[in-house]
């Protein structure tokens, strides 16, 4: 037997990945597929029109495709092999298959629009109903009204769109791990210990000395401290420069071609363009309410980034180097910057934020917040270097979380969490385990900057989003949210990093365990809006390429209309687009943020209004607020519309004015 499709006899059933070997995975998958298959031929051919027998008969058709399914695209992301990238590409299309046989599969559509039409009559549950219309939606957007020649096209073009995104990821995973810059130990003495140390790491993996990787913990940090200007050049273009290298791996006509099939799947769907398709059941509605939010940010963004611009340049003039300001100095006079005006310098900030403090730090806030525990558990994982934790309640069993958080070759750039398994009640009490995948650079200790600290909160927000689900129906699950509803409890958990007394009880030197001296806490704090400009400039450009790539008609050429589009915005020169087209994973390496990035900017708006009830209750950890915040956002999962659900936290919908704040922005507005 395939260990992938036996009962998992193992703690909390993790999946026993001392067991699982690669060739193992496409059997089970297509065993899984085969029963999967069977259970929908069930349901559609079978008598029952009834609720039950229809759409939770559905929730559970999958359970073995969704099980095998959980473990291999974990480990395809966050430790690919070759064999594991071989088998992605294979199954790419043979999902999709399999999806567009059961959304085109014209008895079991019938049996739903049947649910439907009789639903004021079926005595359901609000959370049925919920379940019933998302069943209903996911249909008609799949193509189920469909007939003839548009559904094979149609299922012939998501078909094509699940390779392409396979390919573009895959294409920039190759990029990043084969591109390396070796640095002498002149250059390597220029840089702080902490940046050596990671460098050295970073070469030793190669059998080599230090060298530079394309690792955002280690070229971020580098591009800040290194005074070699030709150095910064190379490397930030390499950076840069990913996907887009010519040969096997460019990115460039995968793009294309994805945009032109989303435009076409959207207009044999019945709408103007992909944004108009992909925004309808979003918060934001249509393409016109994310333009208005994102150029109210614009506008101000651009004064402060131009402002700024203005005095790092000048402190490039002042060292004897020919202006103007260029993308690769913006870092290093930007933090020579901060050291000079907040006295805060990165190097000295690192020993009191070791990965294990901040570890302390999450788990603290979310025991004071919600009353969960964290008891550390041994593997085997799926790495050496995956650590787990058991997640209780009252000596009640929640989740189990896994933790991957070093940067290493086989693991795709970034950070996210995922789930193995999603919570739900249907079919029996089911528990969630929970993935999150950061990319530190890896030392003894492992010290994090402020910036990879933000980003292990974040991720751990989405974490407790799956591990606190409390719904019936795996459907609408934890994260099963609008697109720009998601990234809420990930960034307002961030907010917690920024609450002195956390700080206070868990910022202290690796080495002597003294906490953070209380004026370098002051001065991290008073620099929490430190170049905003440069951070809200680099994300809403990209939102706004991405929204333009997706509205009207598809562009030919994505890299001359990401030209015009930031040509139209009045980019400033010496800043980037955060994701340039070749390697904007979030819209091409699936449909998950395709017409979404902005989400991130939607969802902030409403989490700096979000913590503000903390603020006004006296206490962030107030637990009246905490617990509306649990029931309402973290444990509703997809339960209702998101807006509803916010408002029943809040009691009203926040405007952008708090978000400008947040940023430092209003002065600029």
């Amino acid at each position: 037997m395939n260990v992938l499709l036996q009962a998992w006899d193992t703690p909390f059933g993790l999946p026993p990945f001392a067991q699982v070997r690669d060739e193992d995975f496409g059997p089970a998958f297509d065993e899984a597929l085969a029963r999967a298959r069977a259970n929908i031929a069930a349901i559609a051919e079978g008598p029952g029109v009834s609720f039950a027998e229809v759409i939770e008969a559905l929730e559970l058709a999958e359970g073995d495709l969704d099980r095998v399914a959980g473990v291999f695209y974990n480990l395809a992301g966050a430790d690919s092999t070759e064999a594991r990238e071989a088998l992605m590409r294979e199954l790419a299309p043979k999902m999709s298959a399999f999806s567009s046989e059961v959304t085109n599969n014209k008895a079991l559509w019938g049996k739903i629009e049947a649910l439907w039409a009789g639903r004021e009559g079926l005595a359901l549950t609000a959370e049925q109903l919920r379940v019933l219309t998302l069943y209903r939606q996911m249909f008609v957007r799949s193509g189920a009204e469909l007939e003839g020649a548009a559904a094979e096209r149609l299922t012939a073009v998501k078909s094509r769109l699940a390779v392409l995104g396979t390919a573009f990821g895959q294409n920039l995973l190759a990029d990043e791990r084969s591109w390396f810059m070796e640095v002498s130990e002149a250059d390597l003495a220029a840089l702080p210990g902490f940046v050596q140390d990671a460098a050295r790491a970073a070469g030793a993996e190669r059998g080599l000395g230090a060298v530079v990787t394309l690792n955002r913990s280690l070229i971020v940090p580098f591009l800040q401290f290194s005074p070699n200007r030709a150095l910064r050049q190379k490397a930030y273009e390499a950076w840069v420069a990913r996907g887009a290298n010519g040969g096997e791996t460019d990115n460039r006509s995968v793009a294309a071609e994805i945009l032109a099939l989303r435009a076409e799947r959207a207009a044999l769907l019945g709408y103007a363009d992909f944004a108009s398709f992909k925004l309808e059941p979003e918060m934001a509605k249509t393409p016109g309410a994310v333009r208005d939010l994102l150029m109210r940010v614009w506008e101000p963004a651009k004064a402060k980034a131009l402002g700024d611009a203005a005095v790092l340049e000048a402190m490039l003039v002042a060292d004897g180097l020919p202006a103007p300001l260029e993308a690769w100095d913006w870092r290093y006079y930007s933090e020579k910057r901060r050291k000079a005006e907040h006295d805060l310098d990165e190097a000295a900030l690192k020993p009191y934020l070791g990965l294990e403090a901040m570890l302390a730090a999450q788990f603290d806030c979310a025991n004071r917040l919600f009353g969960l525990e964290f008891r550390e558990i041994e593997g085997p994982f799926y790495h050496p270097d995956v650590r787990g934790w058991e997640v209780t309640r009252a000596g009640n069993h929640v989740a189990v979380f896994l933790g991957d958080y070093f940067a290493r070759g086989s693991k795709r750039s970034g950070a996210w969490c995922s789930a193995m398994r999603s919570q739900r009640k249907l079919g029996g009490d089911q528990r969630p385990i929970v993935v999150n995948v950061c990319n530190f650079a890896k030392g003894t200790p492992s010290l994090l900057s402020y910036d990879d600290a933000r980003t292990l909160f974040h991720e751990f927000g989405h974490a407790l989003h799956q591990m606190l689900s409390d719904v019936t129906y795996g459907f609408i699950s934890g994260t099963s949210v609008a697109r720009d509803f998601v990234e809420l409890p990930s960034q307002l958990y961030e907010h917690w990093l920024e609450v002195p007394s956390v700080l206070e009880a868990h910022a202290r030197h690796w080495e002597t365990g003294e906490p953070m001296p209380a004026d370098m806490l002051e001065r991290l704090l008073a620099a929490g809006t430190y170049d905003q400009g440069f951070a809200t400039v680099e994300f809403v450009s990209s939102a706004l390429v991405d929204l333009e790539f997706h509205s009207g008609a598809a562009p030919g050429d994505p890299m001359q209309r990401q030209a015009e589009v930031l040509e139209s915005l009045g980019m400033p020169r010496a800043i980037r687009m955060r994701h340039a087209t070749p390697h904007f994973a979030h819209v091409f390496s699936g449909d998950g943020y395709s017409a979404g990035y902005y989400s991130y900017m939607w969802s902030e708006v409403m989490d700096a209004d979000a913590f503000a009830a903390f603020e006004e209750a006296g206490d962030p950890f107030d637990p009246e607020v905490a617990g509306r915040l649990e029931k309402f956002i973290l444990s509703a999962g997809g339960s209702e519309e998101a807006e509803a659900l916010y408002l029943q936290f809040r009691g009203r919908m926040p405007g952008v004015e708090a978000l400008l704040k947040g940023r430092g922005l209003l002065d600029a507005a």
